[in-house]
């Protein structure tokens, strides 16, 4: 199983309202992406005062399944249209279990 896991920091700013509208858009992609055996997003729910706000979590099959998902044109188009332009710092690690 391939995890890969994306933390997000908004930039300042950045109304908190926002995260949820990347949960919405990126909560679609299981049903574009046939490849993802698991996907989570959201968020942060503001336990500790240091955590980023917002996080993704996948499951893939494989390497060539991830590989699918990160290109993916619906993928990206959301990265390019509601992510790349409000992200202050970005931290994604992908690994195998």
């Amino acid at each position: 199983m391939i995890h890969h896991v994306v933390t997000i920091r908004w930039k300042e700013g950045v109304d908190p309202a926002h995260g949820e509208a990347v949960a919405d858009a990126l909560r679609v992609l299981p049903s574009l992406i046939p490849e993802l055996a698991a996907y989570a997003c959201g968020p942060d729910l503001g336990l500790a005062p240091t955590n980023v706000h917002f996080a993704v979590a996948a499951q893939f099959a494989s390497v060539e399944d991830y590989v699918v998902y990160r290109d993916h044109p619906e993928h990206q188009a959301i990265i390019q249209r509601l992510i790349a332009p409000f992200v202050s710092e970005r931290c994604a690690v992908q690994f195998s279990s």
